[in-house]
């Protein structure tokens, strides 16, 4: 047994992970203990990081045209058409896209081959999508995409205030410390600031929840008010910044006062002004920002706001004080260090940077290899994938990200893949929505495989280390990219034997010529990392950077002295505009679109739904809609509905939340063509950029609800030989396919066309012969079972799933089957009730941890355990994570009001 250190693959936070290792296999995982982003807190998604491996469903070979074939084979045929396409159409025929679960050594190599030797500009990431909009926002105010605070600041400050962060859900260990950090602190206050009210809301002292948009407007009010009442720092403006003059006159060409401000936002006056005052009174003040304000039209400029707040308050380079953007991927930090967005070359060096491309050229340089870099940026996300339908584009190299489904208009998207003559996907899933237009596939390594670095939100590096050799015949990514480029031609600028070698050339180009007083000097350096031989490379331990000689121990906190990454060494205060929603709301689509993350999933899902127990907290795709709205669009909770959007329809079942605005709706992002039929976000959503950073709008689009009509609804249950899908979805107006633990779940709803189905005989056509069954034709209702050799085979119920049995039982009958074990009498006769006679239905799960469900819980209060410490003490829930919390408290005040 092997005990390893290693970095979380999901979230910004970047918890270090102790994974055990026992004859060869990945047997369980657990928070690191020493790791200084979690201390040894893990999320749920993170505690189940073992439960998500193993071969099933990865690629295991490459593949050319749609067959197998050798590596030797596939590196060719990926660099004669690479050569060939730039030889025909230019190196800017050429583009990549790649992603924040790459390492930073991936992610280096990758913008060195196609920015460097194939000389296309048109290398973006997924970061795109998520922290673009904070990075220029960063370059405006400080001079550099430099975040200055710590995890540490949080526990710190006075005042907390979460701007378009759902921080419990998305970033949950962080919450966990902040959570602990209040209770340590009684005179500490949160204040939340989100269009909903969602579970960060637990620990909020002041709640805000403002006009989806509007949060510029919000801060450039906060700007005067602070101003009028003589609550700016004029010392600190005087000595550090630039621009306050100007920000204000911006900020009071709208009606500054509290009425006003409060009625562009929909607030209450007096809510509002309890937030100023608080903010200008009190100096340690974090505001932790991140998609809320990022994906936006207008997402630069709203982080500018809240910069310029920061800074006239003199609250930045303090401890508990600063802007905080939080990250939303494992490495979009480290991407961008690399230079891993189009408007970026390598160590945060820029095309608009004096020298940077001359400097960039020169040290790439190999005795017989100079570089050919591009002299002006490529195409951003959105914008790269409208080249290529417009034909501009003819070559495009995708890793570990998956556009097909996370960008606007999905449609749109699909269709240029469909068009583009060379599709190259870097993959490790067999099944993702973008393999079928991928010309060339090439098996990639996974998280529990793959070795190098990745930087968190807080600037912290830390390692991930290769835990399982990668299966089949998969390849780490540089591997895959350093071979393309040595059949191009390039093998002695990209001669790597290991990550290691790759970090160091990183580490050595953030040092180079990067000199104190220099025209060429640079925020972002880790010169004091270069030279590291492997076995230092392995024990490395989490650093923050700048590291340099100066500091060789890392930098906790940056602007502590006031000095800046601008020419002169002040910050910039930027005049903000603010702007509403690019999409307007008309009669079409009058009601205003959230999109965003759930608890225990993470982005298109591809390694969440590979742990069943993260399936159970909300199993299908959902529509979360006020009461009010719910009653005036004629729909009702858990019923299914429809959203018409910009670019097509979004169909999910219907959640009553009574923290969800009038007008507003909101969706999750999770959902793709795998695991149900109508419920991509980005079919919703039109392409409206920020101008600056070119990050899409996916908070605020312009839908129409309406109930979804249907016939009927079913739950089926498959044994995973039986998991074949296409005659399941024959005439189902709904689908969502659910992993179970040992068996599938199909949730189908039929069109009206179908509501005289026959469904002895569609079971007869589709599945193995019923054994069991009970029909009530009049009411609609049919209980089936299959069964073979005494195993359980398949399982069907006709009928609303709110009549469902608590599945647990079931999926335990397919586990015995899966062992060859047949069912015995009394488990034979229970099957078409789905449980053992007089077994309580422990409902839907609240506590993933523990698999601890609702029916329980409240079960629980009724009989006395009404506070959070009972509960834990009985049922294990919220003692793990943390991040059921919120929900058990909501439970107990229901259950007591009741």
């Amino acid at each position: 047994m092997r005990h390893i250190s290693t970095t979380c693959p999901y979230c910004g936070v970047g918890c270090g992970v102790r994974a055990t290792l026992a004859d060869g296999q990945l047997t369980a995982v657990a928070g690191d203990a020493d790791h200084p982003a979690n201390y040894g807190r893990l999320c749920v998604k993170g505690s189940a990081l073992h439960e998500t491996l193993g071969e099933q469903g990865r690629l295991m070979r490459p593949r050319v045209d749609g067959r197998e074939v050798a590596w030797a084979t596939a590196l060719d045929a990926v660099a004669e058409r690479l050569a060939a396409t730039r030889r025909e159409h230019g190196k800017e025929a050429v583009a990549a896209y790649l992603s924040g679960q790459l390492l930073t050594e991936d992610y280096y190599v990758a913008n060195k081959l196609f920015k460097g030797f194939i000389g296309t500009p048109h290398l973006d990431t997924n970061s795109r999508l998520c922290m673009a909009s904070a990075v220029a926002a960063h370059r405006r105010a400080f001079g550099a995409d430099a975040v200055p605070c710590s995890y540490e600041d949080l526990e710190e400050a006075e005042l907390v205030v979460l701007v378009g962060s759902n921080l419990a859900w998305n970033h949950p260990v962080l919450y966990q410390r902040l959570k602990v950090a209040k209770t340590r602190n009684p005179l500490m206050r949160v204040v939340v600031i989100d269009p909903r009210v969602t579970d960060s809301c637990e620990i909020a002292d002041l709640y805000l929840g403002l006009r989806p948009g509007s949060d510029a407007r919000l801060f450039n009010g906060l700007l005067a008010w602070m101003a009028d009442r003589g609550r700016l720092d004029a010392l600190y403006l005087a000595r550090h910044t630039r621009g306050l003059d100007a920000a204000l006159a911006a900020a009071r060409e709208d009606d500054v006062s509290l009425a006003a401000v409060a009625a562009d936002c929909d607030l209450d006056p007096e809510r509002l002004e309890t937030f100023y005052y608080w903010f200008a009174s009190q100096l340690h003040v974090v505001t932790p920002f991140s998609q809320g304000i990022n994906q936006s039209s207008s997402g630069t400029d709203k982080g500018n706001a809240i910069i310029n707040c920061h800074l006239a308050g003199g609250k930045l380079g303090l401890p508990g004080a600063g802007p905080f953007s939080i990250t939303g991927q494992p490495n979009a930090m480290g991407g961008r260090e690399v230079g891993g967005l189009a408007n970026q070359l390598a160590a945060h060096m820029d095309y608009d940077s004096p020298g940077a491309i001359d400097r960039v050229t020169r040290f790439w340089s190999t005795p017989s290899l100079t570089p050919s870099l591009p002299e002006a940026p490529g195409h951003k996300a959105v914008d790269l994938f409208e080249a290529i339908e417009r034909g501009e584009i003819h070559a495009l190299w995708i890793m570990a990200t998956n556009p097909a489904v996370s960008l606007p208009r999905a449609d749109r998207v699909r269709a240029a893949l469909e068009q583009c003559p060379l599709v190259i996907v870097s993959e490790c899933v067999a099944d993702t929505d973008l393999l079928a237009y991928a010309d060339i596939v090439l098996p990639a390594s996974s998280w529990s495989e793959k070795d190098g670095t990745v930087t968190n939100s807080e600037r912290r590096i830390s390692r991930q280390r290769g835990l399982l050799p990668p299966p089949g015949e998969a390849r780490h990514d540089w591997w895959i990219i350093c071979e393309v480029a040595r059949r191009l031609g390039y093998g002695e600028a990209f001669a790597y034997a290991h990550p290691a070698e790759i970090f160091d050339e990183h580490a050595r180009l953030s040092g180079f010529e990067n000199l104190p007083g220099t025209p060429g000097e640079r925020l972002f350096d880790i010169s004091g990392l270069a030279w590291l031989d492997r076995a230092a490379y392995d024990a490395l331990a989490p650093i923050q950077w700048p590291v340099t000689a100066a500091a060789p121990r890392g930098t906790a906190r940056l602007f502590e002295e006031g000095r800046f990454a601008t020419p002169d060494g002040l910050a910039r205060l930027v005049p903000v505009r603010p702007r509403g929603p690019e999409q307007a709301l008309c009669a079409a689509r009058p009601l205003r679109l959230n999109t965003g993350r759930i608890r225990d999933q993470w982005h298109t899902m591809t390694r969440t739904a590979r742990s069943p127990r993260l399936m159970n907290h909300r199993p299908e795709p959902f529509i979360e809609v006020a009461p009010a709205d719910a009653a005036a669009w004629g729909v009702s909770d858990q019923q299914l509905a429809r959203l018409r959007g910009a670019g097509g329809d979004y169909v999910g079942r219907v959640r009553l939340a009574k923290g969800q605005r009038r007008g507003e709706v909101f969706v999750p992002m999770h959902w793709n063509d795998r695991f149900s039929g109508a419920a991509l976000a980005g079919r919703l959503l039109a392409a409206h950029l920020d101008p600056l950073s070119g990050q899409p709008e996916a908070k605020q689009g312009a839908v129409a609800l309406a109930p979804l009509a249907i016939a009927w609804e079913a739950t089926l249950l498959v044994a995973p030989d039986l998991a074949g899908e296409a005659d399941w979805r024959e005439e189902a107006a709904y689908w969502a396919r659910i992993p179970l633990a040992h068996c599938q779940r199909w949730q189908l709803a039929g069109t009206p066309e179908s509501a005289d189905r026959d469904w002895l005989a569609w079971v007869t056509r589709h599945l193995p012969a019923a054994t069991l069954w009970l029909e009530d034709p009049s009411g609609g209702r049919l209980r089936a079972a299959g069964i073979e050799a005494g195993r359980l085979r398949w399982w069907l119920m006709v009928g609303p799933p709110g009549e469902l049995p608590g599945l647990a039982w079931l999926d335990e009958r397919f586990a015995e089957a899966a062992r060859d074990e047949a069912l015995d009498g009394a488990r034979r006769r229970r099957l078409l009730a789905g449980g053992d006679a007089g077994a309580a239905d422990s409902g839907p799960v609240v506590c993933s941890c523990h698999q601890v469900g609702r029916s329980t819980i409240v079960t629980a209060i009724r009989d006395g355990d009404a506070s959070i410490e009972a509960l834990g003490a009985r049922l294990a829930c919220g003692t793990q994570c943390g991040s059921c919390v919120p929900e058990l408290k909501a439970l107990i005040e229901e259950s007591s009001a009741a």
